[in-house]
């Protein structure tokens, strides 16, 4: 593996753990090299080796193999001794105390998870309308008390603040509830651990591993769909935990049902608890989040000021998802703090064009979706269900004309996220409001103030 591998390797994870996980535990790493199915990288002390080992030895294993197929496993090594490697086969890492050693037992303690970033707790989950359901729920699991919904499900799109509240919850039950054994990880995580536990014949570890656990927390689930064995084996660790009690909490990028690839009865299975859609947010609450990282970066940079307007302009203007928002505000900030100059309009403009023409009309179909089935008070589901009754089925065409207008997703596209229906419906519902537009004078007032509220 070269320095250029592991460099690219390193920026994977920076994004995985946090910024703060990085510049602590990663960032001390050095590549050493790779012998025969083992990369091998310097770490300061051995404490640093361990703590990297049990809670990034996987995920680094995982990245790395990706990269370099042929390595099998990961070993941490001060200056330069290289430890001798244990006749049972076992990895340098392993042979630090640990309560349990297993090849798949990455934890140690009440808590176990994939790198916790401290910035995401719920002091810093900003709370509006689109997302105090997820919120609520999340609290309610965060106490740690008997189970009441189970799962509890989080989906939305990117940057909507599931991986916040999973953060949170984990965060929470480790102060109020130490005593609970709370794992979290990723699916993705979740499936390379069963396929080393397969690999290496430990699948009764892995089992007792999951199986023992208080609170199982999973995040993007949609990544086990179509992987016919891991899907197999999360289906009976559900029950088994369900079984007994014990609470699970659940993260995807859409709903359930919605998830391509994904077992039926592993569908029914998560629909059966609390199912919880994150909205896109609102202009309320984008600046609510921008008025609370403002505050936070004021005082980081006390000289500089702020103009009145430029948090709305930019919760206004910039409206795909919190992580671009937050970024732009960042950038916003260290541009100023580097020339010197008050944060205007008019700098903001010059320093954030490129996110501000990236975000222009960058509207999704569930959005258009649940717009338009609040104008017309209606239920989502009946607007996207099959009825055809014309309380739902002109509500219907309207939300498909402006699909097609304010997106670039094609008909077929268009079809499917309306219930699976054919593109010659949705091209008949466009031409139909089309011709309304012009007939009718209400239609007409409905497609402008519609438009209006996704392009705000």
């Amino acid at each position: 593996m070269t320095r250029e591998q592991w460099g690219q390797i390193k920026q994977e994870l920076l994004e995985t753990v946090g910024r703060n996980n990085f510049k602590h535990w990663i960032e001390p790493v050095d590549l050493a090299g790779i012998k025969g199915d083992v990369a091998l990288f310097n770490v300061p002390n051995s404490f640093h080796g361990n703590y990297v080992s049990q809670n990034f030895g996987e995920l680094m294993l995982f990245k790395v193999s990706n990269m370099v197929p042929e390595v099998r496993r990961v070993d941490f090594k001060v200056a330069a001794n290289i430890a001798a490697r244990p006749s049972d086969g076992t990895t340098h890492s392993e042979q630090a105390p640990q309560p349990k050693k297993t090849a798949i037992r990455a934890f140690d303690g009440p808590l176990t998870c994939a790198a916790l970033d401290d910035r995401f707790t719920f002091d810093t989950f900003v709370v509006g309308k689109p997302n105090e359901l997820a919120h609520a729920a999340a609290k309610r699991v965060a106490e740690g008390g008997p189970v009441t919904f189970n799962p509890l499900f989080l989906y939305g799109g990117v940057g909507l603040g599931k991986t916040h509240l999973m953060h949170a919850i984990a965060w929470e039950l480790e102060t109020a509830r130490p005593d609970l054994n709370v794992v979290y990880l990723s699916a993705e995580q979740f499936m390379y651990r069963f396929v080393q536990a397969l690999r290496d014949r430990r699948m009764m570890d892995f089992k007792e591993m999951f199986r023992s656990v208080d609170v199982l927390m999973v995040d993007d689930v949609q990544f086990i769909a179509g992987k016919d064995s891991t899907q197999e084996e999360f289906f009976h660790t559900f029950n088994a935990l369900v079984d007994q009690n014990k609470q699970i909490v659940i993260s995807a990028d859409r709903a359930p049902g919605e998830i391509a690839n994904l077992e039926e009865r592993i569908k029914s299975r998560l629909q059966c608890g609390l199912v919880v859609d994150l909205h896109p947010t609102d202009y309320e609450l984008r600046l609510g989040i921008l008025q609370t990282k403002s505050g936070s970066f004021l005082k980081q940079y006390p000289g500089l000021n702020m103009a009145d307007g430029v948090l709305e302009f930019l919760a206004h203007r910039i409206s795909t998802n919190v992580r671009v928002l937050e970024g732009a505000l960042t950038r916003l900030f260290a541009f100023a703090s580097l020339v010197g100059h008050e944060i205007t309009l008019e700098l903001a403009q010059d320093c954030l064009a490129d996110i501000l023409r990236a975000s222009e009309r960058k509207v999704s179909i569930e959005e258009i979706q649940r717009q338009v089935s609040e104008h017309y008070n209606i239920r989502l589901s009946d607007m996207i269900g099959p009825k055809r009754v014309r309380s739902f089925a002109r509500p219907r065409q309207v939300a498909m004309y402006l699909c097609k207008q304010m997106t670039s997703r094609s008909l077929p596209e268009i079809g499917r996220r309306f219930g699976g229906r054919d593109h010659t419906t949705v091209m008949h519902g466009v031409r139909r409001i089309e011709e309304l537009k012009v007939q009718d004078a209400q239609i007409a007032e409905d497609l402008e103030i519609l438009r209006r509220a996704l392009e705000g």
